[in-house]
């Protein structure tokens, strides 16, 4: 499900019309679809209502003030891995007391801003860090509450750069190690062991691998629990979405009848887990950021050229891969249509960026309607990974980004002035 739809033969955001939010904003520009993001947050809310439950939104996703305010409104907390991410929540209004804190590498002072700010919990990724933490909040009087993100060694068969529950990432502690930790844990002082939590991977458009990893893990937390009276067990985020229209039969069949296909949706997830965890007693909390926010995005870009050699057709557009980094990342797909709909036949393209490096694509040969200068084409499902992983890279500045509601609409971060790029810098005497 996702608010993007045609109207005619325009494309609309909601109520609103994209191109008329080009045409105002200009472009690269990114547009939200608050329907969407509420609608994504509300399915997983009501099918995890049968468990004491907690929704983090994991902010890396999407942190935009106010996508974040959006979900705080519903009741959401946020999963945090800077010191910023957590300042972010504060200034969009979310609640410190609903946050977890993961990372690897925690510094001092990231622990202690988040001690003083109350949050619900550090996702604890290493014995070091579990010292670290107890001496922190020694210094500060405080008790820190902790939890140790188990690696259950279950591979997700997801992308190799966002896999994170086997012994070949750096995330989390191995199973078998877990209860030898929490023993250790227990003896120091300031620190309170209050749950227990895992996270396998990002992107994982099927159930079973959460389902095996859960089966594996509950006999540890069920164990631990009892010892050291946890309060919750996370099990992490990682719910994918459908980035090719070519998996499903349409824009909302996804959602809504997925089991002949296997794909996940919030229904299925709470079928398979609710059971399991029940028993448990404790809180689940859950982690999701793409399957909330990743489909509740697109970005617009206007064509500059279109070059033609003896074998490729090149749709040069003015965003780039600073504005979108995931197809020259990861090599990922997007749907990429245009903002007037059109007939006729389609051409294999390629669509690229104006960056200086041959990785500098959207797609490769890929059948699209026949554009020209000054056309605007959206890039689908940019809504997760898409702005937040922006960069100034060849000196461009950020794009901006419109939030919709109905058919309002409203800038929710400017476009980036080019001079403050360099704001920063300073030129010593000597030159």
């Amino acid at each position: 499900m996702h608010g993007f739809h045609y109207s005619g033969n325009q494309l609309k955001c909601e109520g609103v019309s994209v191109a008329a939010l080009a045409k105002k904003f200009g472009t690269p520009l990114y547009v939200y679809s608050q329907r969407t993001l509420a609608g994504h947050f509300q399915k997983l809310d009501a099918a995890l209502a049968p468990l004491d439950h907690l929704i983090c939104f994991a902010m890396k996703a999407n942190s935009n003030l106010a996508v974040m305010r959006s979900l705080a409104r519903l009741g959401g907390g946020f999963d945090v891995v800077s010191e910023g991410e957590l300042r972010r929540v504060v200034a969009a209004g979310g609640d410190p007391r609903k946050c977890v804190f993961a990372g690897v590498g925690k510094t001092g002072a990231e622990i202690e801003f988040a001690l003083r700010k109350g949050i619900y919990c550090f996702n604890v990724e290493s014995e070091p860090e579990l010292a670290r933490i107890n001496k922190v909040a020694a210094r500060l009087k405080k008790i820190a509450p902790v939890a140790v993100r188990v690696n259950p060694n279950v591979d997700a068969g997801t992308h190799a750069k966002i896999t994170t529950g086997t012994y070949e990432n750096k995330f989390g502690i191995a199973f078998e190690q877990v209860a030898g930790v929490y023993a250790r844990a227990s003896k120091l002082k300031n620190l309170r062991l209050r749950g227990l939590q895992m996270h396998i991977g990002s992107q994982l458009t099927a159930v079973q691998p959460f389902e095996l990893a859960v089966k594996k893990v509950l006999p540890l937390v069920t164990k631990l629990a009892a010892k050291y009276k946890f309060e919750f067990f996370s099990i992490g985020g990682g719910l994918g979405i459908v980035y090719n229209p070519a998996l499903a039969s349409g824009p909302a069949a996804w959602w809504q009848t997925p089991a002949a296909r296997g794909i996940l949706t919030p229904a299925l997830y709470a079928q398979r887990l609710v059971p399991l965890l029940r028993p448990l007693g404790l809180r689940i909390l859950i982690e999701p950021g793409r399957f909330i926010c990743g489909n509740a995005g697109l970005l617009v870009t206007r064509v500059e050229y279109v070059k033609r050699t003896g074998r490729k057709n090149f749709v040069i557009v003015d965003a780039a891969m600073n504005d979108l980094i995931r197809p020259a990342f990861y090599d990922s797909y997007h749907e990429i249509v245009p903002l007037k709909r059109r007939g006729g036949k389609t051409v294999s393209s390629d669509v690229v960026g104006p960056i200086c490096e041959s990785g500098d694509y959207f797609c490769k040969n890929r059948p699209l309607p026949k554009v020209g200068e000054g056309d605007h084409l959206a890039l689908l499902s940019a809504g997760a990974y898409g702005s937040v992983m922006g960069s100034n890279y060849n000196s461009r500045p950020l794009a901006a980004e419109v939030l919709v509601n109905g058919r309002q609409s409203a800038l929710v971060r400017a476009r980036q002035p080019v001079e403050d790029i360099w704001a920063n810098e300073k030129i010593p005497a000597w030159l």
